[in-house]
């Protein structure tokens, strides 16, 4: 999945593509975006890159 992160002011842009729904590993919800754990991004804030753990889902 590809995601990007940016700086907007003082706002942390991410975008994220959609993925088809896809049950969770609980079976309870339909993921539609995931990092699948945390990613590092280009993103610095104080001399460190920003890591990133997103999970996008809808109920089931």
């Amino acid at each position: 999945m590809a995601i990007t992160a940016k700086i907007e002011g003082t706002k942390l842009i991410i975008t994220a593509d959609l993925e088809t729904p896809t049950p969770s590993a609980s079976g309870k919800t339909l993921v539609v975006a995931s990092t699948r754990g945390n990613k590092e991004t280009d993103v610095v804030i104080a001399g460190k890159p920003v890591i990133i753990g997103l999970n996008a889902y809808i109920k089931k």
